[in-house]
């Protein structure tokens, strides 16, 4: 029986070169010369610093432009508001991965409401979906990519 699972994945290794890239671009300009201002990624969290609130608009503008370009979907982004203290500013944008519990049972319950004849359950960060025809599955990943979804989504582990 074909199947398939819907996940949300980053990859990380590209994220840290996303961040080395931008890093090395900030430490480089003349607008930023001697402010400080760098990038800190730590697991999934990417810490922003620089001295004013201006700087740290800019410096999200290189992340996200290092992340496109590095292949990952900036969709998958939860940036905090920017925190001002005294000559510091902080910013804080969280890579988010998985697919927590509500949105899989949101995508369980598209699915279902589809009337496709395929089956929909959650496992662990991940949805798997089995049906008896290849074209089926292909119905709910065209159905899947026209939702609108808060995390951007992958297929992956397609088996027939």
């Amino acid at each position: 029986m074909p199947s398939f699972d819907v996940v949300s994945e980053v990859d990380m290794h590209e994220a840290a070169n996303a961040v080395d890239q931008a890093n090395r671009e900030v430490s480089t300009r003349f607008d930023f010369k001697g402010s400080g201002a760098e990038f800190d990624l730590n697991g999934s969290e990417i810490m922003l610093r620089a001295e004013v609130e201006f700087q740290l608009q800019q410096m999200l503008d290189i992340l996200q432009t290092k992340l496109t370009k590095r292949g990952v979907d900036i969709g998958c982004m939860e940036i905090e508001e920017p925190r001002v203290s005294g000559k510091q500013a902080h910013q804080k944008a969280t890579l988010r991965q998985g697919l927590d519990t509500t949105l899989a049972k949101k995508i369980v319950k598209m699915i279902k409401d589809s009337k496709l004849k395929v089956q929909a359950s959650v496992q662990g960060d991940k949805v798997r979906v089995s049906g008896k025809k290849r074209d089926d599955l292909q119905q709910v990943i065209a159905l899947l990519k026209d939702a609108d979804l808060e995390l951007p989504l992958q297929y992956n582990n397609f088996r027939d």
